[in-house]
């Protein structure tokens, strides 16, 4: 019998939010209780088009939340971390941070 090795932290990434634009929403959206699109949109730097395509997998994956309305009389988008959006991010920390300590402690980066 061999001596199993724990899996690669790697492994751990998700797909979904491993994805850089959507790691930077979710970690915006973990900052604060909820952000209009158009804040979001200007702090990433992304076209409108680009921030919806990414916000609609969030949304399917149940890791954001959308809530539309008015503000006065202009429509506005505004933007939530869900619970599970919140375990999902903290487990992406958690897997970096891994990688990042696997790193160091081998001295694979000197």
């Amino acid at each position: 019998m061999t001596d199993a090795q724990p899996a690669h932290p790697a492994l751990a990434l998700d797909e979904t939010v491993h994805q850089r634009i959507r790691l930077g929403i979710l970690t915006v959206l973990a900052e604060t209780a909820e952000c209009a699109f158009t804040t979001l949109r200007d702090q990433l730097q992304l076209s409108d088009g680009n921030l919806s395509r990414h916000l609609r997998v969030l949304e399917e994956a149940g890791l954001v939340e959308i809530r539309k309305g008015y503000e006065g009389r202009k429509p506005c988008t505004w933007l939530k971390l869900t619970r599970q959006g919140g375990a999902a991010l903290r487990r992406e920390i958690a897997a970096l941070e891994q990688l990042l300590e696997r790193m160091r402690t081998t001295d694979a980066l000197e």
